[in-house]
């Protein structure tokens, strides 16, 4: 789920660069919809595995929520 967390983190940080999106908007929208679309299909990837809550928030396009839980699961297990 390693690749999971990238993804989502990368869309994150993607909405936080405000400097791309005023320096090309359209860009910075097909990048945001280029990285919800590999969450997507990593989500898909993986349903079988996932703890139901994060199928939940994946499904339900909670990716902030999914990014906590997962960070929130690292921590319980370390």
């Amino acid at each position: 789920m390693n690749h999971l967390r990238t993804l989502l983190q990368r869309r994150i940080d993607l909405i936080a660069d405000h400097a791309f999106r005023d320096r090309d908007a359209a860009a910075h929208l097909e990048a945001l919809k280029n990285i919800s679309e590999e969450i997507m299909a990593e989500h898909q990837r993986l349903r079988a595995q996932l703890p139901p809550r994060l199928n939940h928030f994946l499904t339900q396009a909670s990716f902030s929520k999914a990014l906590e839980y997962l960070d929130s699961s690292e921590d319980s297990t370390r």
